[in-house]
């Protein structure tokens, strides 16, 4: 009996460590910006390594990434020289991004890339990537517009800078704004902001939008949308939209957290961490009650986490069952479960693996949580 305890214990043990080193028998690479210049992406980040332990390496490129493209090369061609590493997620896949994939092609080209929110031309990062996942921006173009409308905007304002309108997809997102606009009856409005990546850094983009939008309220009225491409601007943006009255329909990057709780002066406790119904409903409470009901949406989920999250489960997909990334239905049912939630699915071009998503939103002040 003790014999064949002892045989039991044993064999116990092997497979303990055989399903251990199978938990662990390669890695997926995740490269994110920081808190402060993408902090969706960030806690994607802490939530896959929460969820799989060892099997993920997390890496960040610097704030200033259009000046240190190097480090960020840097960055990612080093988790690549690891061999147990199969796939890389990056997101958003900053300039620099498609230039570290050339570099891997050379050394390692079975690493898979997925990559979320590409900021570089969408022709040159189909050739480049296994993957990309993008909000459906020039959907966008016309269902953030109809949203305005919809809010009781008669003007909508358009915040950005030469390096965001140099992207292809942020360009033509942004004429098709223009073009959906003249069609509802409403003023098209482009002012020109500092670029965070300048002189004046992050604090002087922010501190820009803070003076801007109450001289443009003063001068077209409240019923004014106010949209940024550019994420650090999110929050000075819903505090001027909520101090002077203007309408607030969405963010450059649709996140319940991304600029809602720091301008409203919420905090994500732990009890609701990763509940967005929960922090929904904090939001929710907060701009109802300093009078933004009906001004003020998003949508239902974070995009820049799910490309973090779902872009993981696409790596695992594709190393341990060989999921075609070329199948968009396939990628798309990954996404969804990924969210819990219904996505709408469209190619940028027939033949590439660039894939552009949209969801539902939320208005604020009258949604039930």
């Amino acid at each position: 009996m003790k014999r064949f305890m002892s045989i039991m214990l044993v064999a116990l043990m092997v497979l303990t460590v055989t399903g251990m080193t199978m938990a662990a028998d390669y890695k997926i690479g995740v490269v994110t910006g920081t808190v402060s210049q993408g902090e969706d992406e960030y806690r994607g980040a802490e939530n896959v390594a929460a969820k799989y332990g060892d099997m993920i390496k997390h890496v960040v490129y610097p704030d200033n990434f259009m000046q240190e493209q190097e480090t960020t090369i840097a960055q990612i061609v080093q988790l690549a020289s690891d061999p147990a590493v199969k796939a890389i997620v990056i997101s958003q896949a900053v300039p620099g991004t498609v230039a570290a994939i050339r570099q891997v092609r050379d050394i390692r080209p079975e690493v898979k890339f997925i990559l979320g929110v590409p900021h570089e031309d969408v022709p040159i990062v189909e050739r480049a990537a296994d993957v990309a996942i993008e909000t459906g921006q020039l959907d966008r173009g016309r269902t953030i517009i109809q949203l305005a409308h919809k809010m009781g905007a008669k003007k909508f304002l358009h915040y950005s800078f030469p390096r965001h309108m140099s992207m292809e997809l942020l360009a033509e997102r942004r004429d098709i704004m223009k073009d959906e606009a003249a069609k509802l009856g409403m003023e098209f409005i482009e002012v020109t902001a500092p670029d965070p990546m300048g002189d004046s850094g992050i604090p002087g983009a922010q501190q820009f939008i803070l003076e801007d939008v109450p001289r443009q309220v003063a001068e077209h009225g409240k019923d004014i949308a106010l949209f940024s491409t550019n994420c650090a601007m999110q929050e000075p943006l819903i505090i001027g939209a909520l101090e002077n009255g203007a309408i607030f329909p969405e963010q450059c990057c649709p996140s319940p957290t991304h600029g809602y709780p720091g301008a409203l002066g919420l905090k994500i406790t732990e009890d609701i961490q990763g509940d967005m119904n929960a922090i929904l409903k904090a939001i929710n409470d907060a701009v109802v009650a300093k009078g933004g009901a009906g001004r003020f949406a998003t949508w239902g989920v974070s995009f820049n986490m799910m490309t973090v999250e779902a872009g993981v489960e696409l790596a695992r997909a594709v190393v341990e069952q060989g999921l075609d990334l070329g199948d968009m239905d396939a990628v798309a049912e990954v996404v969804a479960k990924a969210t819990g939630l219904d996505v709408l699915a469209s190619r940028y071009s027939d033949a590439g693996n660039f894939y552009m998503f949209t969801m539902g939103s939320v208005i604020f002040g009258e949604t039930e949580f």
